[in-house]
């Protein structure tokens, strides 16, 4: 990455990093895009450089992500077992959402503007993983890998939605793997 990028970089998470502290400290209604540029010290013009409004500063993917999970998928051995691959992946990527997710939840729940543009979140994520389980298909079965698949997302979709509000990240992340688990034995070895 050469200086101009990383400067770029930079701006981008002072400005994310700013939102989600006004957010968490005042919520998400009560805070104005004019607020999170002054206090990342930018423009309103460079806030909206990097982020479409004030929704995307909580939803955007920091441009590295993508590079993070993408690791997470190659680090997997081609011969470990699917199911083992999956759980794997999905929990190193919602560890990686430990400082954004119990905020957007909590914002998901204040403000219904909110939660209509958060369901576009990890479309990317979600598009790379399944592209991910397609390059290990081998053989005739193409069903059995996608089915591995849903069912584990389904099982991440599941402890998110029974995340009580009172319970902590490492509580959801400890609801995960309980999802993963049971949802995993039921299925035939590949």
């Amino acid at each position: 990455m050469n200086l101009r990028e990383r400067k770029k970089l930079a701006t981008w998470r002072a400005i994310r990093t700013a939102a989600l502290r006004l957010f968490d400290e005042q919520g998400y209604e009560a805070t104005t895009v004019e607020q999170i540029a002054e206090a990342a010290n930018v423009s309103r013009a460079t806030f909206f450089n990097y982020f479409a409004g004030k929704d995307a500063a909580v939803l955007d993917q920091d441009p590295e992500e993508r590079l993070n999970w993408q690791a997470l998928m190659d680090e997997r051995p081609a011969d470990e077992p699917l199911w083992d691959s999956l759980t794997a992946i999905l929990t190193g990527f919602c560890q990686s959402l430990r400082d954004r997710m119990p905020l957007q939840r909590r914002i998901k729940a204040q403000s219904p503007a909110f939660a209509q543009s958060a369901q576009r979140f990890g479309e990317q994520f979600f598009s790379d993983l399944r592209r991910w389980v397609e390059s290990r298909i081998t053989g005739a079965d193409e069903m059995t890998p996608v089915l591995r698949l849903n069912l584990a997302v389904a099982a991440t979709i599941t402890a998110y939605e029974t995340w009580p509000a009172e319970e902590s990240f490492d509580g959801f992340l400890r609801r995960l793997e309980r999802c993963l688990r049971q949802a995993g034995p039921g299925a035939p070895d590949e």
